[in-house]
């Protein structure tokens, strides 16, 4: 039987043809003889509790002037779609959420959403990394701004960031002698409104922030390391960053497997791991990239091997 997947994007038309690590994975679900059907979040609704969408059938090419052909759309209930990949970008606002709600409902009458719905609305980029203190660094969570200037005194060298931030955007290094720290702290707190992170700052950044991705709770043994323009202690590419695939380590081994577990608990089936130096710092569980720049470095089909687990996941179903 021929497997139906629905994917849930950004504007297709607007992706980077070089970069976009979904356009991989619908590249691999074709390869493979499945038909593919496009969304947007607002193509999502509710009728009378049943999860439906107007889904356009979908066509893929390895052309850069001309990546995907779109076909008549139709109005069909969610459920029909074997599998669904949740792919929109952050932010991680309501809207998200309202459309992890309906897809939901789906997964409910049995369709594979990638990733499940709860875990993506549970499951914080920054918190969630923080449910394995083994794998570190010194870490507060709070909106209290004494609190948060006393974890500084400690540590005197300390990363201040929001916990919705994407990308790198509000992210500030505070040296021991920076003047300006409470007027930063009054900033990203909105005065002791919101809820913040304080991290010991990690000098490895200097080396890349490395996005390990992981499929069904198993690493990819290559990563991509985001280094730092000059200046910058922010290695996310969206800030300027350079990527450089490398292996991993032994380290990054033994994170990895202290988190898999929970990620296949979980059922995350695509995550990705931020790490530097010998620290984990995130967990993207909503649309990890970086897929194209790994594959292109080590000469790899992560997109296949991510449809490969999903083709033995929806087996063990049937």
């Amino acid at each position: 039987m021929t497997i139906k997947l629905g994917v849930v994007m950004d504007p297709i038309a607007r992706i980077n043809y070089k970069k976009d690590s979904t356009l991989a994975m619908l590249w691999a679900a074709q390869a493979r003889g499945w038909k593919l059907y496009y969304m947007e979040q607002h193509d999502l609704y509710l009728e009378q509790g049943t999860a439906r969408a107007r889904m356009t059938p979908l066509e893929v090419f390895h052309d850069p002037e001309n990546w995907f052909a779109l076909g008549q759309p139709q109005d069909s209930d969610l459920s029909e779609l074997d599998v669904v990949l949740m792919r929109k970008d952050p932010p991680f606002d309501n809207e998200f959420i309202y459309s992890t709600y309906i897809l939901e409902e789906a997964e409910l009458k049995g369709s594979l959403i990638v990733n499940r719905c709860h875990s993506l609305r549970d499951c914080n980029e920054k918190i969630f990394a923080t449910h394995f203190p083994q794998c570190c660094p010194p870490v507060l969570v709070s909106g209290d701004t004494e609190r948060l200037l006393a974890f500084h005194e400690q540590h005197s060298d300390v990363i201040f960031k929001p916990l919705d931030g994407m990308g790198g955007t509000a992210i500030f290094r505070v040296r021991e002698d920076d003047h300006n720290v409470n007027v930063i702290l009054e900033t990203l707190t909105g005065h002791g409104s919101h809820t913040i992170m304080a991290q010991r700052f990690i000098p490895e950044i200097a080396q890349g922030d490395k996005r390990i991705l992981m499929i069904n709770g198993e690493p990819i043994p290559y990563c991509l390391a985001r280094v730092p323009r000059e200046g910058e202690t922010r290695g996310n590419l969206a800030a300027g960053g350079t990527g450089r695939p490398q292996p991993l380590s032994d380290r990054d081994l033994w994170i990895a497997d202290q988190i898999g577990p929970t990620l296949r608990e979980k059922g995350l089936l695509f995550a990705g791991l931020d790490i530097i130096g010998d620290y984990l710092t995130e967990i993207n569980v909503t649309s990890p990239t970086c897929i194209r720049e790994i594959d292109d470095g080590y000469g790899l089909d992560i997109g296949g091997q991510l449809m490969d687990c999903i083709a033995n996941k929806l087996e063990e179903t049937r």
